[in-house]
């Protein structure tokens, strides 16, 4: 992982923007920061950012509703500055799409924790599998998944969004097709830790990944529920799945 990862800090608190961006700044981050959603426009369209740490609870435009924006036009991982209590945040938080979580008040330590494991993940596929030739390519039903540059295309040819967690659990399915996968198998595969995460997250996930490459979310042909087992990935996958996605499960 590059210690000099650009993280963009959002919170409306001036505080807790000035503690945090000196905390990083001084475990080696480049950081910038933004008070509220137009300036963290403003720092997107002019800025590289690896990292969006993102407040919940803000005026006008809260955290979850500039997290989804993030995940429907970037493919920037996102962690959630929830307040201490607030499940539903947290839960409809990882919905659509934030890649991590912490609660208020946090440890800066937990925070910087998170943050590396995040840029772990995202940052997962070694660069010598970053080629353009058909074994980065894994291919479903007319979908065309682009391992190296974690690029999702849909039989119409339109990008589909993926977030650092979508590309994970999707990976995970493409490389064990017709394979049963119970819900701990999943959590263990696509975050590599059990502790603080609640049971129901891999649903959730599963639940967003389903509207992003089902033409029918709630009567899904390509991931399929496995009654008191789980889920199972029911399409045909072609392509070199094994040498295209060698090292992600040894990550964490």
């Amino acid at each position: 992982m590059d210690s000099s990862a650009h993280i963009l800090v959002v919170d409306d608190h001036h505080e807790i923007r000035d503690l945090l961006s000196k905390y990083l700044s001084r475990n080696g981050f480049r950081v910038s920061e933004a008070d509220g959603g137009t300036k963290m426009r403003q720092v997107l369209k002019t800025a590289a950012i690896d990292l969006i740490v993102l407040d919940v609870m803000m005026p006008g435009e809260d955290g979850l509703t500039l997290c989804r924006h993030v995940r429907e036009t970037e493919n920037i991982p996102v962690i959630l500055l929830t307040a201490l209590g607030e499940e539903t945040d947290r839960i409809v938080g990882l919905e659509i799409g934030a890649d991590d979580y912490v609660t208020k008040p946090f440890n800066p330590r937990e925070l910087l924790a998170r943050i590396k494991s995040v840029l772990r993940r995202s940052q997962s596929v070694p660069a010598a599998h970053q080629i353009q030739h058909d074994e980065d390519i894994l291919e479903f039903d007319g979908w065309r998944l682009y391992v190296a540059r974690r690029e999702l295309l849909s039989p119409a040819g339109v990008t589909v969004p993926l977030s650092a967690a979508d590309f994970r659990l999707l990976v995970t399915f493409l490389q064990r097709p017709s394979l049963v996968l119970s819900r701990d198998q999943l959590l263990d595969l696509t975050s590599g830790r059990t502790a603080q995460l609640f049971d129901r997250s891999i649903d959730n996930q599963v639940s967003r990944l389903r509207k992003k490459i089902e033409e029918d979310p709630k009567a899904p042909k390509f991931i399929k529920t496995v009654r008191g087992g789980g889920y199972v990935f029911a399409a045909k996958v072609s392509g070199k799945v094994e040498d295209a996605l060698k090292g992600l499960d040894a990550e964490d």
